[in-house]
């Protein structure tokens, strides 16, 4: 005769399953009610943020987010009760916000370009990852900052940074001068690009493949080249998004990196450190846009969603940062990064000459 179990005898099927899954919403149910102070707090710094990137294009809201966050922190100097929120802006909307961007990149804008910006892009991206890496040694700048600086550098600055930052893990203050040197010389880029451009004479055609290959963020590419011209702005865009797309194959091989670091010698990595779930997420992103599977009406507003998601991270990182830790790493990083913006670009309008396209 059967019998329904009592203490100590076997567990009906099912059972065991219902109360871990039971248990793990309830575990997560606690995290987000912990995680709603601190992330109400990022969510309004980063509409602030927004705001005023509106008025000052040349930053940007992302931008605005960290600079705005960091002051904000050093003043209300978050605590336990808003740690938790913090770290869910700082981490999975950092991670969302790579996503949703990828929304707004098509695989077909990489062949519109043309082969003739290939050199260029991946010349500059050369340069501004061997020339971090090398002139970051001799400078004594540690790992973490000097890849976040290169990678934001050759790539497309805070959205490089955030997509390398949560595969590498760096410390806040990496963040904060990688961060920090982006926006210095996203401003000195476009008061200084119109003006050398008009100097060398410089068609609109070039002027956008420079600023696309060598300006850092996209909000500072299309502030730099709609100055200069609406076809600069047109070209400067789609370089400038076909040079993000270099994301994908820099991240995967720091993953793999840091996975064999952290792992241990040569310990096989697990897949999901190689291949971060965001990085899938952006993948999928982009090929639904490539194949027409995100309508057009969204575009605006999923760009709109992906750039708030962003300022909404960099704003909760700038909240958990600390002065001290960023004074105490000297003026190096910074260093670093000018080195590098001059050189690639003079490395892109090099390539240009070389090409036929300046």
């Amino acid at each position: 005769m059967s019998t329904w179990p009592v203490s100590g005898s076997p567990a009906l099927p099912g059972v065991g399953l219902l109360r871990a899954t039971t248990a793990r919403l309830g575990r997560a149910g606690r995290v987000v009610r912990g995680a709603g102070p601190g992330l109400a707090l990022a969510l309004a710094v980063a509409a602030v943020a927004t705001g005023l990137g509106r008025l000052l294009p040349v930053l940007g809201g992302p931008v605005l987010g960290i600079l705005l966050g960091a002051p904000a922190g050093a003043v209300i100097r978050p605590g336990r009760i808003l740690a938790p929120g913090l770290a869910v802006a700082a981490r999975p909307l950092l991670q969302a916000s790579i996503v949703v961007l990828g929304t707004g990149i098509s695989l077909q804008q990489v062949v519109r370009v043309g082969l003739g910006s290939l050199p260029v892009m991946l010349g500059t991206l050369a340069v501004a990852l061997g020339g971090g890496w090398l002139l970051g040694r001799l400078l004594g700048v540690s790992g973490d900052t000097r890849a976040l600086v290169s990678v934001g550098t050759g790539i497309c600055g805070a959205s490089a940074i955030a997509a390398v930052a949560s595969v590498i893990e760096p410390r806040r203050t990496d963040l904060a001068y990688a961060v920090g040197t982006i926006v210095t010389f996203n401003v000195a880029a476009v008061l200084l690009f119109p003006v050398v451009g008009h100097a060398l004479a410089m068609d609109q055609a070039a002027f956008g493949l420079w600023a696309g290959t060598a300006i850092n963020d996209t909000s500072s590419v299309v502030a730099a080249a709609v100055s200069y011209g609406p076809q600069a702005a047109q070209e400067g865009v789609v370089v400038k998004l076909t040079r993000t797309l270099m994301i994908v194959p820099v991240v995967l091989a720091l993953a793999l990196l840091h996975g064999r670091r952290s792992g241990g010698g040569t310990r096989r990595v697990p897949w999901r450190k190689v291949v971060p779930l965001f990085l899938v997420g952006f993948l999928l992103a982009a090929g639904a846009q490539s194949l027409g599977l995100v309508p057009a009406g969204w575009h605006d507003a999923l760009a709109l969603l992906g750039t708030f998601l962003l300022t909404t991270a960099l704003a909760g990182i700038g909240l958990t940062l600390r002065f001290a830790d960023m004074r105490a790493a000297g003026f190096r990083p910074l260093l670093l990064g000018g080195l590098l913006w001059v050189a690639v670009a003079a490395t892109s309008l090099g390539l240009q000459a070389v090409t036929g396209a300046l």
